[in-house]
């Protein structure tokens, strides 16, 4: 018997093979899922924090009652994100959400090659960060200043030793810039923007993550500059993990600090 012959297609292309459709929001939409993350930020930080500071003990009692309501209000972001891409893409199956939430090492718009030296963007990314933070900002409130908090007597006490609150500090920071503010804006809202807001939608997304501080206003405008450097990026390169990295680089210095203040060295 004479064998058929088989005819055997070749693999399609790894990136088609992973790209997942992503709708485009209106803006009716964008700011929807804007206020859902900005609105009860605002509420945590200036009426619940403060009331819970009230029925705290102890040294930096607003400082402590701030980390915990700001880590609840990262981490209903990441529950937020979480469930809107499950409802989209009907699968929270990682290769479906690397791709709807641009969770992928940064692609070249003209070659579409992916990786490599394009992850040297970080470093000046990094470097225009750093200068930002360093430019003149608002007065802000000495009791919500959490940075000059963290050099006080009093907190330096209590860090000491209290692996606990390094946990929950650490899981701020942690909620702050990898599975938070940055998952949401730029991994979320960014890819999604598109159509509502065409060329724009970059410069868009900046602007609303820095009103999104109403829990800190005094940061608008250095989170406008710092949205800024880290929008065009992603948007240009299809990579939220750019912006993520980037600022990533704060949480790891504030965790090294805390470190430090609790070990005693």
């Amino acid at each position: 018997m004479t064998a058929l012959p088989v005819r055997i297609s070749p693999p399609a292309p790894a990136s088609a093979a992973r790209d997942v459709p992503i709708p485009q929001y209106t803006r009716r939409a964008v700011l929807a899922v804007w206020a859902a993350a900005a609105l009860p930020m605002a509420a945590l930080a200036w009426i619940v924090a403060p009331r819970l500071a009230t029925s705290m003990t102890g040294p930096v009692a607003l400082l402590r009652a701030l980390s915990v309501c700001l880590l609840a209000g990262l981490v209903w972001q990441f529950v937020l994100v979480v469930a809107l891409v499950g409802v989209e893409q009907r699968s929270l199956r990682w290769a479906v959400l690397r791709q709807a939430l641009w969770l992928r090492a940064p692609r070249n718009p003209r070659t579409g090659r992916s990786g490599g030296r394009l992850w040297l963007l970080v470093l000046p990314l990094a470097a225009a960060l750093y200068a930002a933070s360093r430019l003149p900002r608002p007065p802000m409130p000495a009791a919500r200043d959490l940075e000059s908090l963290l050099g006080s007597d009093a907190a330096q006490q209590f860090l000491l030793g209290n692996w606990p609150w390094f946990a929950v500090l650490t899981a701020m920071l942690v909620f702050n810039t990898v599975l938070g503010e940055e998952l949401l804006f730029r991994g979320f809202l960014l890819p999604r923007m598109n159509r509502a807001f065409g060329n724009r939608d970059w410069l868009v997304n900046g602007v609303l993550f820095a009103v999104y501080h109403l829990h800190e206003p005094w940061q608008i405008p250095a989170a406008l500059l710092d949205a800024l450097i880290l929008a065009y990026p992603s948007k240009r390169y299809r990579s939220a993990s750019i912006s993520i990295v980037v600022h990533s680089a704060q949480t790891v210095f504030f965790t090294v600090v805390l470190l430090v203040l609790v070990i005693g060295r």
